[in-house]
């Protein structure tokens, strides 16, 4: 055992902290912000204490790197070192863990979860960055805790599963999963381990449920109502999900787990607790793959849980042989990526999604030709979008808020929190489009309007330029339309307060 740990895991583990954070580092500097990322930038430029969709932990840590610098690699400088700061957590947490286990299986499985292929990759600064940071920490306190019941080590899980409450709600699943652990173990020290964790996120929930009663309750209508316009029965999403798994935890992984499930390895490391976190959370994801797409980043912080349990169970050499083949598919990704970022932006023309490709990577030649409306002081122009991705996107690289102009989507409802549509009566607004516009659909908002368009690397955008903002038909056509479709809030919600009703409908509550 001596020459597993010192022949290749200790010295691979080490080689491969260096090559990943020199690979992520880069693709942090040459990848420019996304839709994604730019909205919660946008939390930390305006940081409250919460937001539309999700809790705000990711709004206040982007607010504190915001005050050093707003670079594309700073602000993602969380998740570029989270791999290294996961597997060195994990590596140090497992002699708790598995007591006389040795340092060669140590390293390995922490270069399981350095590998993990979304590690090798994901350089995007998301609500999932501190989720996962939270949960895993969360859920290595637990199965500390679950050793002797120390209570401390309870308290720690319910500090750091609190952090994960007010990173994004799908952290409801680990907590879950703790449940499942207490109701196998059954012990009084357990259940009041398990009510020391539950208490401990009380103050988290109780913060957000005061923050929503007061301004619409957003994260219930979006997370429970607004975005499952599209959810039911279907039978491709389960298969969709499975060809997640496979691919986050990859094939082989998936195999040796469903050969293992019965057997470990001659030093017996059982440890129960950590078989629960592993599966818990997937099969519920599993269930819920049945009415809804599950997202590939939804699954990332359950990952490190499924790599540390087939890591006790495995013998030494497949374990190596694991870690080798998780080191030569990093290595797979790394030339992938670094051959397609080489490629000339008009390798991917024919994509339906080049226009957002262009209008990410190209943001330069976009703002360049906005540069003469933005510097006419007599039209003083609005600068708008018709969707939030895009409008969040390109107000950070303007480094200006981009209003969102038209009914959108549900994703698009922050912009409600932030834009105020009454005092841009009468005001000229320029809505700059990714597709032809229909200029009969804004007539009926402006005095006068016009359309120009302009070419950025073989795609073109159509600039619609309204003179003279008509609220009070907006107001009618819009907001009144947006108001039934995504602030139709129950009235079993009791309400202090909504943004959106009393800015706009002041005699009109936000009800079914």
């Amino acid at each position: 055992m001596k020459k597993f740990g010192a022949v290749f895991a200790w010295p691979a583990l080490n080689l491969f902290i260096v090559l990943s954070l020199i690979f992520r580092f880069w693709l942090a500097v040459v990848t420019p912000i996304t839709g994604d990322e730019a909205y919660f930038i946008w939390w930390g430029w305006r940081p409250d204490w919460g937001f539309y969709d999700h809790p705000p932990m990711i709004g206040w840590w982007l607010a504190a790197l915001l005050k050093v610098n707003d670079s594309e690699w700073w602000l993602r400088l969380p998740v570029i070192l989270q791999p290294v700061i996961l597997a060195l957590s994990v590596r140090w947490a497992l002699p708790q863990l598995a007591p006389g286990i040795d340092d060669g299986r140590r390293d390995l499985i922490a270069l399981l979860i350095l590998l993990a292929p979304a590690n090798v990759w994901n350089i995007a600064i998301t609500t999932d960055t501190p989720l996962i940071y939270f949960s895993v920490f969360s859920g290595l306190a637990w199965l500390r805790a679950a050793q002797d019941d120390d209570l401390r080590w309870y308290a720690a899980a319910g500090f750091f599963l609190a952090g994960a409450v007010l990173s994004k709600y799908f952290v409801a699943f680990l907590g879950f999963a703790f449940l499942i652990d207490v109701l196998r173990r059954r012990t009084i020290k357990s259940w009041t381990g398990l009510a020391v964790v539950y208490a401990c996120c009380v103050p988290a929930l109780a913060l957000m449920a005061w923050w929503n009663s007061a301004n619409c309750w957003p994260n219930y209508m979006f997370n429970f109502v607004n975005r499952h316009e599209t959810a039911g029965w279907s039978a491709t999403t389960p298969l969709l999900y499975v060809v997640s798994v496979l691919y986050l935890l990859t094939p082989p992984v998936v195999w040796l787990v469903w050969q293992s499930r019965r057997r470990v390895t001659s030093t017996n490391w059982q440890i129960p607790p950590l078989g629960v976190l592993a599966i818990v959370p997937f099969a519920l994801f599993a269930v819920l793959s049945l009415v809804k797409q599950i997202g590939l980043h939804w699954l990332l912080s359950f990952v490190p849980f499924a790599l540390i349990w087939l890591g006790l169970r495995l013998v030494p050499e497949t374990l190596e042989r694991l870690a080798r083949f998780f080191a030569g598919f990093a290595l797979l990704h790394i030339l992938i990526i670094v051959t397609i970022a080489i490629l000339p932006l008009e390798t991917w023309q024919s994509s339906r999604r080049y226009d957002g490709i262009v209008l990410t990577f190209a943001h330069e030649e976009v703002n360049k030709n906005l540069t003469p409306a933005l510097a006419d002081k007599e039209k003083n122009w609005v600068i708008a979008m018709d969707g939030y991705s895009n409008a969040v996107t390109l107000g950070y690289n303007l480094r200006r808020y981009v209003i969102v102009f038209g009914e959108a989507s549900s994703h698009a409802r922050h912009d409600d929190i932030l834009t105020d549509f009454r005092p841009l009566k009468d005001r000229n607004i320029l809505i700059l489009r990714k597709s032809e516009p229909d200029i009969t659909y804004y007539q009926q908002f402006f005095r006068q309007v016009s359309v120009d368009s302009f070419m950025v690397r073989g795609t073109r955008f159509w600039q619609v330029k309204g003179e003279g903002f008509d609220y009070a038909a907006y107001r009618e056509k819009v907001l009144l339309v947006v108001k039934k479709k995504y602030y139709a809030i129950p009235p079993w919600l009791p309400q202090r307060g909504c943004y959106f009703c009393e800015r706009y409908f002041p005699d009109e509550p936000c009800s079914r």
